[in-house]
C-alpha cells in the first residue's frame, strides 16, 4: 500500500498527470472515472438515449393486450386469508378500477359488449372494479388483476358461430316438449283442485 501511495505521490510531483485527473498511470494501471462496465464500453456504436416505443395499435378491431396504466386507479389493501403477521402489515391487496364507457383502448365492439353484459357488475359512477390477492406481493397481484382483465376483454372478443340447422332443431324439439309437460302438469294440478271439492247441487 506504501509503494502505491508512493508512486502516486511522486507521479503528481512530477506533473505526469493531466491537469483534468481523467486518467492517470499507476503501477501499470489506468485510473479513469468512467467504469469498465459503462454503456457506451459494453454496447459500442448504440444510442444509449432512454426511448419508450409507443404503445401497440388495435389491429383490426381487436385488442393488442396493452391496458394503459395511466387510465386506471389502482389501490392497495389489507389482504384476507392465511399469511402471519405479514397480511397485517403490508397491503398487498390491488384494486383495479377504471371507467368502461371511457376506455376507448378497448375496441367499441368489444366495449359495447363488455357494457351490456357487466350491466350488473358496474358501480354507480360507472367503475368496474378487477380484484386480486393471489400472492403477499403488490406486483404479482397486480400483473394478477391486469391479467383478469385481458383475459375477459379477449372471452368477449371472441364472436360466437352461429347456430346450426341440427342444433336449431333440436332446441324447437326441446320448447315443444317442455311445454307438453308445463301443459301436462297443469291439468293434472286443476283436476286434483277438482277432486278436493265437494258435491254441487247438480250432482245432487
Amino acid at each position: 500500500m506504501n509503494k502505491i501511495c508512493k508512486s502516486f505521490i511522486s507521479m503528481l510531483s512530477h506533473g505526469h498527470i493531466q491537469k483534468t485527473y481523467t486518467s492517470a498511470a499507476v503501477l501499470g494501471r489506468n485510473l479513469s472515472f468512467k467504469s469498465d462496465l459503462s454503456l457506451d464500453k459494453l454496447y459500442p456504436g448504440s444510442r444509449l438515449q432512454m426511448y419508450t416505443p409507443p404503445p401497440p395499435a388495435n389491429k383490426d378491431e381487436k385488442f393488442s393486450g396493452f391496458i394503459p396504466i395511466n387510465k386506471l386507479e389502482i389501490t392497495y389493501s389489507r389482504s384476507s386469508g392465511p399469511g402471519g403477521q405479514h397480511v397485517n402489515t403490508v397491503n398487498t391487496k390491488v384494486d383495479v378500477r377504471f371507467k368502461l364507457s371511457e376506455a376507448d383502448w378497448i375496441p367499441e365492439k368489444t366495449r359495447q359488449k363488455l357494457l351490456n353484459s357487466l350491466q350488473n357488475k358496474i358501480t354507480k359512477e360507472g367503475y368496474y372494479v378487477v380484484k386480486s390477492d393471489l400472492t403477499r406481493s403488490q406486483q404479482m397481484n397486480l400483473a394478477d388483476a391486469l391479467e383478469k382483465l385481458r383475459a375477459l376483454i379477449r372471452e368477449y372478443e371472441i364472436e360466437a358461430p352461429p347456430p346450426s340447422e341440427e342444433t336449431l332443431e333440436k332446441l324447437r324439439k326441446r320448447q315443444e316438449k317442455a311445454a307438453r309437460e308445463r301443459l301436462f302438469q297443469k291439468r293434472q294440478r286443476s283436476q286434483t283442485k277438482a277432486d278436493r271439492q265437494g258435491p254441487s247441487l247438480a250432482d245432487l
